[in-house]
């Protein structure tokens, strides 16, 4: 049976990248703004960091890229709730808070495109065992 492993340092990497998404929400949680604002950065290069690693696999990128607008959606919301203008109107009952559906839709557009085109036009690939 084939396997997917993952190399020591890129695993590495992805546990860190753990510790500072952690550590960004653990900010957004408590209203600590330095840490959550300062934990955006790191979070999110090591996300499209390893988006970018994985970019031959096609599942794999399109798991990670959802990852990454994920925590940018995340990371928009938790600014807009910092800065008091999440709930402004923009338009009706659309709020700013409501601008990180964006980058959450282009997540969720990701793993549509990978589970309803990609995986079954590709039955026979590794990727989709």
């Amino acid at each position: 049976m084939p396997q997917y492993t993952i190399p020591l340092k890129y695993r590495k990497m992805e546990n860190l990248h753990i510790v500072f998404w952690l550590l960004k929400d653990i900010g957004w949680c408590l209203i600590w703004k330095p840490l959550g604002i300062v934990m955006i950065f790191p979070t999110l290069i090591i996300s499209i960091v390893i988006a970018y690693r994985t970019r031959d696999m096609v599942s794999e990128l399109c798991h990670n890229l959802a990852i990454t607008f994920w925590i940018s959606a995340n990371s928009y919301w938790m600014i807009s709730e910092f800065l008091h203008f999440d709930a402004m109107v923009v338009s009706g009952w659309f709020t700013y808070k409501h601008l990180a559906l964006i980058p959450f839709f282009l997540g969720f557009f990701c793993l549509v495109y990978y589970y309803a085109i990609w995986r079954p036009k590709h039955p026979d690939s590794l990727e989709t065992l």
